[in-house]
């Protein structure tokens, strides 16, 4: 009898039941947890059976089991249990011959889940090594790897490096509990899939660049509760790649995120949207980004985002909301009614990942510490914000010395329209706390901006910024007047402000 045929009968025979549920333990198939021979037949085979039989819990026990790429199919739960190991292949020749597959993949099913409390474990620095050798080599072919990119490294293209995980076009998908762990790339991507739960998983990735810990990419219906997400990339991150379609009905609530990008993230893909997010109770730290960046500049739109409890330290910025037009033959998208409440941030004036296995690039060009920034374009503003009970904290320290933007020199400040976004995009900036541009609604209930150290800028600039309404404004400490300035703001409203100098003194107006 062939030994392939001994363990399908081996694998029907033991194959158990617990209520509903038929369990097919991936061992009965041939499988060796030994860290070092390649199971995917095993295991593909393990998950094949559950599917033919209408369903079942495919078990990966105690043990290292390797594998290539495996596809899961309709009905399955991959369990991976307490002190069990699914190790990617450090081959790259194993995620195929051009562009790299993920590990774990599904196109199309239904019904499908990760359980377990084990690990499922990329090996990317290993994988990166493949790649390298195989790019000198020439046995591999990657353009972007012959150049070196602006921060002085030589990298691979992203689609030579595999994913941990990749769903598309999936229905009722549950991932809970497991732990993600270094990805030669982004760690898990849900493409389009409908009616998403992420539970109580742990994602430790910082293997190398471009790391995502969680990317949900034009998903409707989801929920990601209890994370705790440390990724060398942006941690919680939503984007759209289909101009035809976006994200919609998200929640993300009650997770932990370590970043080198952004911790919690809509964008940079924003083709066709985001709609009808809620954000509530995430800790953050040790981020080198922003706390929050909300980012609309492939012609998408951003609205009804509600935002609360948020507690950020030692991130390198606050919040980033950005409309642009980096997909120039697109249409402008829109960027509003958007709420964001009860949050408290402190940045520091260092790098705060600095230390970390992969540190995000460095800001070379001379610079103080950046402020909040809300940036539409001209004739294109942001509409209908609202930022409530909001207390950031800055390292402060600023210096004319280091770099210096002159008050009557407002106009200057670039709009770079078509650049990646991000909140240090328009280099130095004429003021400390926040700086809003393009805008029309805005609303300031309830909000204190403090540095620790004197800044000789402002704390607040408004420039081109239509019915403006404060409601309290806590600026406890200002080196010099103006404390605010307002730059083509009509008719603004400004109540309860507590400022270290008296009103007429403090506030600066341009027509």
């Amino acid at each position: 009898m062939k030994k392939a045929s001994l363990y399908l009968i081996l694998a029907i025979v033991t194959t158990t039941v617990f209520g509903q549920k038929k369990i097919f333990d991936i061992t009965t198939f041939g499988a060796v947890g030994d860290g070092n021979t390649n199971n995917v037949a095993a295991i593909q085979k393990a998950i094949d059976s559950a599917a033919s039989a209408g369903g079942g819990q495919v078990y990966i026990p105690a043990g290292k089991f390797v594998t290539g790429v495996i596809n899961i199919k309709s009905g399955v739960e991959l369990h991976v249990s307490a002190n069990a190991y699914l190790l990617g292949s450090t081959k790259r020749s194993d995620y195929g011959t051009t562009r790299a597959s993920a590990l774990i993949v599904a196109d199309r099913q239904n019904h499908i889940s990760i359980t377990g409390t084990g690990t499922i474990d990329g090996r990317g620095r290993e994988v990166v090594a493949d790649v390298d050798r195989m790019l000198r080599e020439g046995t591999l072919q990657d353009p972007q790897w012959q150049t070196v990119n602006p921060w002085g490294q030589k990298r691979s293209a992203e689609f030579n490096r595999p994913h941990l995980l990749t769903f598309k076009n999936c229905d009722q998908v549950t991932i809970t509990g497991v732990l993600f762990k270094d990805a030669a790339c982004w760690v898990q991507t849900y493409r389009e899939c409908t009616n998403l739960v992420i539970d109580s998983i742990r994602v430790q990735s910082t293997a190398y660049y471009n790391n995502d810990g969680i990317d949900i990419d034009d998903c409707r219906n989801v929920k990601v509760t209890r994370c705790n997400v440390n990724a060398d990339d942006d941690g919680i991150c939503l984007k759209s790649g289909n101009p035809d379609t976006f994200c919609e009905n998200i929640e993300i609530s009650d997770c932990v995120v370590r970043s080198s990008a952004s911790a919690l993230k809509f964008g940079t893909a924003s083709h066709g949207g985001f709609k009808r997010v809620k954000v509530s109770n995430i800790k953050i730290y040790d981020t080198y980004r922003s706390a929050i960046a909300l980012e609309s500049v492939d012609g998408g739109t951003l609205e009804d985002i509600f935002i609360e409890n948020i507690k950020a330290t030692n991130t390198g910025n606050a919040i980033f909301i950005r409309l642009g037009h980096r997909k120039t033959e697109a249409a402008i998208g829109k960027v509003r009614n958007i709420i964001i409440t009860n949050v408290k941030v402190k940045v520091p004036a260092g790098k705060p990942d600095k230390g970390y296995e992969m540190e995000g690039p460095v800001v070379t060009a001379p610079h103080n510490v950046f402020p909040a920034s809300i940036t539409g374009l001209p004739g294109h503003p942001i509409e209908n914000v609202v930022l409530e009970n909001i207390s950031v904290t800055y390292e402060g320290g600023g210096s004319k010395q280091v770099a210096h933007f002159a008050l009557d020199s407002l106009q200057k400040v670039p709009e770079k329209a078509s650049d990646y976004p991000e909140f240090s995009m328009f280099g130095e900036l004429p003021c400390w706390g926040l700086y809003v541009r393009h805008v029309n609604g805005l609303q300031l209930k309830n909000v204190k901006l403090q540095y620790k150290q004197p800044d000789f800028r402002p704390a607040v600039i408004f420039d081109d910024v239509q019915q403006l309404r404060v409601d309290g404004l806590n600026i406890p400490a200002a080196q010099t007047a103006p404390v605010l300035v307002l730059k083509d703001v009509p008719s603004p409203s400004l109540g309860n402000l507590k400022l270290p100098y008296e009103k007429n003194k403090a506030v600066m107006v341009w027509k």
